[in-house]
């Protein structure tokens, strides 16, 4: 029975699916963990929320956005509340990811069924980590041997997470109300004894409290993870202040700063489980941001819905059901099921533009300004090429690429973004909204393009070799597409190189210095140009096209990716052992497909 309307039906089952997660109940709690996610802090050159913050310094730390505390998962703002305020407690979570062995061996750890260990078992060797660590930074990071790469790695994630249980209030500290409280009432009582030449006995003791207070509060300043107190109405939007950092400066005859209170009492209900006080302090601090920097409390908001939807995870999700249902379709030669792998594949591409465009709000950026989002915006980019291109060749080969190069680059861009903060500030040299919005957005589309002629190549190999007796008209068609596509990526590749080429003279005085990212765009105008040359002169026919097509994705990465892990350059990132060996499996797997097209389709030729 054929569905005459499975191509609605299946676009709005996609999208439903895809709301889910903005509907799903929040894990039960007393406490209000939602408003504390949603307060906006300082870190990392810009605002977010504490939600953002709390999952990627849990990313960096677990690999993972949430923990799980005796089988049970605990929520990335709950940890958060815990690490800062019950650090005792917080200790005990199995967090810290320790699986070389030679670390393992370091801590006097053995392995056992769980590859997970708390900061308890690791603290009393936490010099040893330390020392290794500073002697391992010492050496080049592309010669560090395995073990200098997991003791750094480990010595990262055990300072991060000391520095978080000391920003709100000194570790261990028992009422941070209480506190803050004798020290608003001991510095007039001490700035006496200072100034008069008759101060009591009670100033004099005064005078010593505060001496010890400031020197926890020194200590508190420079251990800051991040900035959670907002700069007043009036004062310039960057003036964000650590705790320990406001209570060392003079108030100059004005109120301490709200802030102080709110999060002292918010740390004495918490640490008393009184979860109706805190939601009163909590409140309170939300009303006043409210008065003095509404603008940081909205995008708070908004990043928290951002991070609670995760377009991008069911944006994979739907990619992948509708290759699926591209492949059921050409097995069971209906089209009802195509048209529903085609509506499918559209309701991926609006969750993955929900996202892109989500994510160019919150920035204030063009959509391009990190490895990570190039690898959201080159999948976007493909995927409505893709799409374009099934509309006119509708055979199903088009839509089956625009959803294998959407969810892998999707895929990839999780694998980037465990790394921290996906919405990093912008180096200098790459500070401008003009030069991302044209030169780094063609030069991806570039990629995008080539890409998505890569995996033409790729079908047009699989179907000559797994479809018996192949409908030669089919196979021309994807030769045409394909070659429309590679005339498109040429064209995007080299006006978005010449554009980087502008921008380089305007910025250090050059147009081409043979930069390695450089080199790379460059190749890729060169292969492009090759391909199309080569079928006009007639030096190769459709079998060659399409496997240089399939030549062009390798290069497309080496040009993304490969230069990246040089080390040297103004576009590099630094080497990674990950993605060098992802990088080299790729290559790999793309010579392999090569090799399969050289190869006659004798198998069915033979059954035949």
């Amino acid at each position: 029975m054929r569905l005459r309307r499975a191509g609605p039906l299946a676009y709005a089952a996609g999208l439903l699916l895809a709301s889910v997660p903005l509907f799903s109940p929040a894990p039960r709690s007393a406490f209000d963990l939602k408003g504390f996610a949603e307060l906006p802090v300082l870190e990392g050159g810009r605002v977010k929320p504490l939600d953002s913050l709390a999952r990627n310094s849990l990313l960096l730390i677990r690999g993972k956005q949430s923990a799980l505390v005796d089988g049970k998962r605990l929520g990335a703002a709950r940890w958060l509340l815990d690490a800062a305020y019950k650090p005792g407690l917080c200790d005990t979570y199995p967090v810290f990811v320790v699986d070389d062995p030679e670390v393992l061996g370091l801590l006097g750890l053995e392995r056992g069924k769980s590859r997970y260990f708390a900061y308890w078992q690791l603290e009393p060797r936490r010099g040893e980590i330390r020392a290794q660590a500073a002697a391992a930074e010492k050496v080049e990071a592309a010669r560090r041997t395995r073990f200098q790469a997991a003791v750094i790695n480990c010595d990262r994630r055990l300072a991060l997470y000391e520095r978080l249980k000391n920003t709100f209030m000194v570790s261990g500290e028992s009422d941070p109300a209480i506190e803050l409280a004798v020290f608003t009432e001991v510095v007039p009582l001490a700035m006496r004894a200072i100034h008069s030449a008759k101060s009591s006995e009670k100033d004099r003791r005064a005078l010593k409290v505060l001496a010890e207070l400031l020197q926890r509060y020194r200590f508190l300043a420079a251990s800051a993870a991040f900035k959670p107190l907002p700069p007043r109405a009036g004062a310039p939007a960057d003036a964000w202040s650590a705790i320990g950092e406001t209570l060392l400066k003079p108030t100059g005859g004005l109120e301490p700063h709200p802030g102080l209170a709110s999060f002292a009492l918010m740390g004495r209900a918490y640490i008393k489980d009184d979860a109706a006080a805190f939601k009163s302090a909590l409140d309170e601090h939300k009303a006043w941001l409210e008065r003095e920097r509404p603008d940081a409390a909205r995008h708070a908001r908004a990043e928290v819905r951002f991070n609670n939807a995760a377009p991008f995870v069911s944006g994979m999700a739907l990619y992948v059901a509708a290759l699926l249902l591209v492949f059921a379709s050409w097995a069971l030669r209906r089209e009802d099921v195509c048209d529903a792998a085609r509506a499918l594949a559209w309701s991926a591409f609006t969750v993955h533009t929900l996202g892109l465009v989500a994510r160019v709000v919150l920035q204030g950026r063009p959509p391009v300004t990190n490895l990570y989002s190039s690898a959201v915006f080159v999948g976007w980019a493909a995927a409505l090429l893709g799409l374009a291109a099934e509309r006119v060749h509708r055979r199903g080969f088009a839509v089956a690429g625009a959803a294998a190069i959407g969810f892998t680059t999707l895929l990839i861009a999780q694998h980037l973004g465990a790394s921290g903060d996906t919405m990093e500030m912008m180096r200098a040299v790459l500070d401008s909204n003009f030069w991302l919005a044209t030169h780094v957005v063609c030069v991806t589309i570039g990629y995008s393009s080539t890409f998505l002629s890569a995996a033409m190549g790729i079908a047009w190999v699989i179907r000559r070799h797994l479809v018996k007796n192949p409908d030669p008209q089919a196979s021309k068609a994807l030769s045409s597409l394909a070659y429309g596509v590679i005339a498109f990526s040429l064209l995007f590749s080299f006006i978005g190189t010449m554009l980087g080429g502008i921008w380089a003279d305007q910025s250090w005085g050059r147009f081409w210095g043979w930069d390695p990212k450089e080199n790379g765009a460059l190749l890729i105008v060169l292969w492009n140009a090759l391909i199309l040359h080569a079928r006009w002169g007639g030096f190769a026919r459709e079998r060659g096209i399409m496997l240089m097509a399939v030549f062009g994705g390798i290069v497309t990465s080496l040009s993304w990716f490969g230069v990246n892990m040089l080390g040297i350059g103004l576009h590099s990132y630094g080497f990674m052992d990950k993605a060098f060996w992802w990088l080299s499996a790729f290559v790999a797997s793309q010579l392999l497909v090569m090799v399969l097209g050289y190869l006659p389709p004798r198998f069915w030729e033979d059954k035949a």
